[in-house]
């Protein structure tokens, strides 16, 4: 396998051919991992994998990289040809030199301290000659638009700028295929798209053939030339996203999202108002779509952004005035699958003398060195609130939740817990109210099984084993986790349910939640939303840091915006992300039924003013359409 021995454009590259496996000695009887899977990918195609939690997209992954048969053990049956030879025929290194792998866990694959350095590695271990060794690294560098980053600390650098560093490691090799598995879990909107950007770059400048596992379906539909479907091993759909997206209600079947513009479309083609076909992919698609269904059934000088005189209809999306908690907050401004009508928490007007649980007053916090991570935040956050904390990484979500729960110090400013201020208490007595869902759970996770993990937290509270026992085993069993397996053993989605339940048994004042959904599937992601929602209703406050909007916008009554270390504004969830000039200052993509209104409404309609709903968008075009 040599860098001169390459195909011409167009031919496969990788071929699965029936390929199954079982990971150790499992009976042959037992569930596979893969299952009779048969999938061609061709050189230069950029292809996205989606499925469920469990459904075998990072076992696809190792199989395309050849970890699978070398570095894991198990059954494998049928062949994987990379460049046309069997992957059980060559070692991982010759595969390794055609076919480079991206981790989820970007941490795990870093193995210097330096960027220089981590470039470095792998092309000594490859014995590049080291007279091109400096050739590449400012190549490769520059491609992936990090040759500034050249000479940094790699702990010093944020997730979009590590992943680049993982991708530029591996171009510098210059592999013909690239694998990712969820490079942008971690990743706020922006440094998403700068990713796949990045990887466009890379496929279409040097040919370079992507693969890559994600759940962001906008992102994949917008990209990707092809997506392949898994469901519990088996290879389900495969196309080009028109085709794939245009089966909305087998994706949803299988536990699947679809970009909420394509819900709209395929909902008004099975209304009957479009022919069924491609359905679509991004908001001018869809505006298109609908101004040219509605638009002959509008008066001339009612058809554009002019009709105020049009009597707007009343819809559950309409943004509404902010509740008096943001009220109280006010100050100047400074892929999931969702059901079709959201699940989001009502909000719930403060008690007359209702006292906040969470204050912070005018606070500042500085890392060692003296430079300001975070400057003068002003927050108040009542009983029962479910508040998101949005913004691009490094906008110092992760420092305002740390000084939240006490892990942190305000060098300036107040910050009380219910009733405690947090520089005058124990971390641990904070704990006590407070409890935090990290982003990564195994950070959290030290019990031998699962019923062990859920509830150690009690037992630390002094609550008598059997009754923490009785506890866990019922919040656990809700949840459906296994009460014996332990949580290592346990999918990526199922340890971060495992780490969910062991805050909510403990049902603290109030819950921070630092990216609660990153890496879950849909059903997984409805059960821990629709879990948090619960904990609200009961008066439990939540604090959600969190980088997807569909989310947010589903389940979050209010929202706080940050960029910089500061709060540009809070108050209305679906009111702040309809002001696009907040959204580009803080680099926030508006989730896209919230953009598509706000389209609507400028150029169409008033009508669609407002709407944050896949049915409310729907239902207001066919009633303009069945009007008229």
């Amino acid at each position: 396998m040599s860098d001169s021995d390459v195909r011409p454009a167009g031919a496969p590259i990788i071929e699965l051919q029936s390929v199954s496996f079982a990971f150790g000695d499992a009976d042959e009887n037992a569930p596979r991992a893969l299952d009779d899977v048969s999938l061609t990918v061709r050189q230069g195609d950029f292809v996205g994998v989606i499925g469920p939690s469990g459904a075998g997209k990072s076992t696809l992954a190792s199989v395309m990289s050849g970890a699978i048969p070398h570095h894991f053990s198990g059954q494998l049956f049928g062949a994987t040809l990379v460049d046309g030879k069997d992957t059980c025929d060559v070692t991982l290194t010759d595969i390794s030199r055609l076919v480079g792998s991206v981790l989820q866990d970007i941490d795990t694959q870093m193995v210097a301290s330096v960027v220089e350095d981590e470039m470095l590695f792998g092309l000594e271990n490859f014995g590049v000659p080291h007279d091109q060794i400096e050739a590449r690294v400012a190549e490769t560098l520059e491609t992936v638009g990090i040759s500034d980053l050249r000479e940094r600390e790699i702990a010093t650098l944020s997730g979009g700028q590590k992943q680049k560093v993982a991708i530029a490691a591996i171009l510098a090799l210059r592999p013909r295929v690239l694998v990712l598995d969820e490079p942008t879990a971690a990743l706020d909107p922006a440094s998403s798209r700068l990713v796949f950007d990045t990887l466009r770059h890379i496929n279409e400048s040097q040919g370079v053939t992507v693969i890559v596992i994600e759940q962001k379906v906008a992102l994949l539909s917008e990209y990707c030339n092809r997506i392949a479907v898994l469901d519990h091993g088996h290879l389900a759909i495969e196309g080009t996203p028109h085709e794939v997206f245009a089966r909305g209600d087998e994706l949803r079947r299988i536990g699947v999202d679809s970009p909420r513009v394509a819900r709209i479309s395929n909902s008004l083609a099975q209304k009957g108002l479009v022919e069924p076909g491609d359905p679509c992919l991004n908001v001018p698609e869809a505006e298109a779509l609908i101004s040219g269904l509605v638009s002959p059934f509008l008066p001339d000088d009612l058809s554009h952004s002019g009709a105020v005189g049009e009597k707007s209809t009343a819809v559950t999306g309409s943004a509404a005035a902010p509740d008096s908690a943001a009220a109280a907050d006010a100050a100047p401004a400074s892929g999931r699958v969702a059901p079709e009508k959201s699940p989001r928490v009502p909000a719930r007007p403060k008690a007359d003398g209702a006292k906040p649980v969470v204050t912070f007053r005018d606070v500042t916090f500085a890392y060692p060195g003296g430079v300001a991570s975070v400057r003068n935040l002003a927050l108040t956050v009542y009983p029962g609130e479910l508040v998101g904390i949005v913004g691009q990484n490094g906008a110092g979500k992760t420092t305002l939740t740390k000084l939240l729960n006490g892990l942190l110090k305000p060098s300036k400013g107040e910050v009380c817990v219910a009733g405690l201020d947090t520089r005058e208490v124990t971390t641990s007595k904070i704990a006590a109210h407070c409890a935090t869902l990290f982003q990564n759970p195994d950070r959290q996770l030290c019990r031998d099984t699962v019923l062990d993990e859920v509830a150690f937290g009690l037992e630390l509270q002094g609550v008598p084993a059997e009754e923490a026992r009785s506890r866990a085993r019922a919040v656990a069993e809700r949840f459906g986790l296994p009460l014996d397996e332990a949580p290592f053993s346990l999918s990526r989605g199922q340890r971060q349910m495992v780490a969910l339940a062991s805050v909510v048994v403990i049902e603290p004042d109030v819950i921070v939640l630092d990216e609660p959904t990153s890496g879950l599937d849909y059903r997984e992601c409805m059960t821990v939303m629709q879990t948090v929602g619960e904990m609200a209703e009961k008066g439990c406050a939540v604090i959600m840091v969190c980088h997807d909007m569909e989310v947010v916008s589903d389940f979050a009554e209010r929202i706080v915006v940050m960029a910089n270390g500061e709060i540009l504004d809070r108050g209305d969830a679906r009111a702040l992300f309809a002001d696009a000039d907040l959204m580009r200052r803080a680099s926030v993509a508006p989730p896209q039924v919230i953009e598509l209104s706000g389209v609507l409404a400028r150029e169409v309609s008033s009508r669609f003013a407002g709407i944050s709903e896949v049915s409310d968008i729907v239902d207001v075009t066919e009633e303009m359409v069945r009007r008229g």
